[in-house]
């Protein structure tokens, strides 16, 4: 893991975002949710403001998938995303570090747009919930819901 990243933030927090990059959720919501099992971002708080922590759903010994907002574990362990090449050295933690330092102002034109476009991947399972899911039926899909949380999309609203 990197110790003492920095980059240059050349965007205001949470704004310019490139035009086809609509995430429902704020970094800050997402933590506050329950994503991740609570694991994630326990090791490097003071990246990013004080705020994000302050209601965040945590737990920096183990991934508790309790913590989850649907209750239910669906993350796959970092290993699978380095066998898929999903990872980018910049980013070891992935999509969510990419994304909390994307809506912080950092910009990389090349890397933005490959995420970007592996979150626009993730509507299709937005699709599938309204084909087989009640509208307001939270317990319809959880595993699925849960990973798009992972993702800064907020199927409460669906």
């Amino acid at each position: 893991m990197q110790k003492h990243y920095s980059y240059p933030l050349t965007e205001p927090t949470g704004k310019n975002f490139h035009p086809e990059f609509k995430p429902d959720l704020t970094p800050q919501e997402m933590l506050e949710l329950g994503v991740f099992g609570g694991k994630y971002m326990t090791d490097c708080q003071k990246e990013f403001p004080e705020s994000w922590f302050k209601k965040a759903k945590l737990c920096p010994k183990y991934h508790d998938a309790e913590l989850n907002y649907f209750g239910i574990n669906a993350s796959q362990p970092l290993s699978v995303w380095h066998k898929k090449d999903w990872i980018h050295p910049i980013d070891p933690r992935g999509w969510f570090q990419w994304y909390c330092r994307y809506y912080m102002g950092r910009r990389m034109e090349e890397e933005d747009l490959r995420q970007i476009k592996r979150w626009k991947a993730m509507k299709r399972h937005i699709a599938q919930l309204q084909k087989n899911c009640h509208p307001g039926d939270l317990n319809c899909r959880k595993k699925q819901r849960q990973a798009l949380l992972h993702w800064a999309y907020d199927t409460r609203k669906m």
